[in-house]
């Protein structure tokens, strides 16, 4: 199993569901959020409950027991309930972590950044000299991005919507269509998204997007839609005209995605399953293709903090093989002299973004890379904050999830 672009977040809705009654919203995003954080930091508390003469097997109670005492300064004593009362080898593993931090000089660098060992050599291989300031931008949580939905709407009177239901908003420094809240603003219960004004969309995401390059096409495919959160980018851009294809190969999510274009107000946009015999009727025939990869979900860490946790170097393995296939079908569909695939992960790891676009130019010599510079100014518009060819977003850096995009035109 690939790791799942939304297991954490449908994990943390159900329990929502389940416990509504239990506490107010405030008490539950806590309870949440306290979670989030264990499962960001769970490397360093691990090392904390594994290490020396009283070390212990690491578990959600103890992890979470740890955390309190590390970060709050929590008693040893008052937290033994969690393990059905007075328990001795608990109680004097948590007796050691008092007066104590989460950080320590001796703790090694995987869990000094909170991630599993075997991914260290590709993200240094990555960030080179920027590791810890990306690996430490990955320990905090991200703020809330919302995408206005300018078929409905400006961004303007989006952040008067939410403002006047309490959530206060900034422009995303990019995305000339975003607004940014707080981490821990919830906007599915407000009257703004339930109107379809506002979609909750990461800035890198939407950055994706936009470098698509939709506007006045007549003929688009979301190759990989999923619930179709590009999509919705796409049809915006589009101003609901023309032919827009979401396809997938979960008929689950392009469900979903046709409860978003309702919601939206999108009617350009329809959906449809992967099928050969479709694509090899419309070949050569879309001027722009967007190809959303099923990756590792790297760059989204910050937010969906129990993924890295899920991925194994079995699924990396996997994966670029699969994101190869899945661009070769792709290129299928886009038309000749002029026509543009676009390649996007939510990874950071070079092995899915520039080496597999690299090795698609091998087996296509028929594409050719077209610089985001070239495209930037006309679509999202001011400088673009990345050198080089691709776009590459970091939290660090940028301040969005890591993204990449690698722009190709067909000769």
């Amino acid at each position: 199993m690939f790791p799942s672009r939304d297991t954490g977040d449908r994990v943390r809705q159900a329990w929502m569901k389940q416990h509504h009654k239990l506490y107010d919203e405030a008490e539950r995003e806590a309870l949440l959020h306290t979670v989030d954080d264990v499962l960001r930091l769970r490397g360093r508390l691990d090392w904390w409950i594994t290490g020396g003469k009283n070390g212990l097997p690491a578990d959600a109670r103890l992890r979470v027991a740890a955390y309190r005492i590390l970060t709050s300064g929590a008693k040893a004593d008052g937290l033994l309930w969690l393990f059905g009362g007075e328990d001795d080898a608990v109680g004097a593993l948590l007796r050691r972590l008092e007066g104590h931090t989460l950080e320590h000089p001796d703790m090694p660098p995987a869990a000094r950044h909170s991630v599993p060992d075997w991914i260290m050599p590709q993200l240094k291989h990555r960030f080179g000299a920027d590791l810890d300031l990306e690996l430490a931008a990955m320990l905090r949580a991200a703020p809330l991005d919302v995408r206005v939905n300018r078929l409905k709407t400006t961004r303007e009177a989006a952040a008067s919507a939410l403002q006047a239901e309490g959530l206060r908003s900034q422009s995303t420094p990019f995305s000339p269509i975003g607004l940014r809240l707080s981490p821990q603003a919830y906007v599915n219960n407000t009257q703004a998204h339930g109107e379809g004004l506002v979609e909750p969309q990461d800035e890198g995401s939407q950055l994706a997007a936009q470098l698509v390059d939709a506007g006045g096409c007549k003929f688009v495919v979301d190759f990989c839609a999923g619930a179709g959160g590009k999509t919705l980018v796409l049809a915006a851009a589009m101003k609901n005209s023309g032919r827009l294809v979401a396809m997938d190969v979960s008929t689950i999510r392009l469900t979903q995605a046709k409860q978003r274009f309702r919601r939206a107000g999108v009617h350009n946009a329809e959906t449809r399953e992967i099928d050969g015999k479709w694509i090899k009727r419309h070949a050569e025939k879309a001027e722009r293709v967007l190809v959303d990869a099923p990756c590792t979900g790297t760059g989204t860490w910050r937010r969906k903090p129990d993924a890295k946790w899920r991925l194994s170097q079995q699924d990396l393995n996997e994966l670029v093989p699969r994101q190869a296939e899945i661009l070769d079908r792709a290129a299928r569909l886009v038309a000749p002299k002029g026509g543009r695939l676009v390649y996007v992960t939510c990874s950071v790891l070079v092995e899915e973004n520039e080496d597999q676009v690299a090795a698609f130019l091998k087996r296509h010599p028929d594409f050719s890379l077209l610089p985001v510079n070239d495209v930037w100014a006309k679509t999202v518009g001011g400088a673009c904050p990345v050198p080089g060819p691709y776009l590459s977003l970091s939290p660090g850096r940028h301040g969005t999830d890591g993204f990449f995009a690698a722009i190709l035109l067909r000769s």
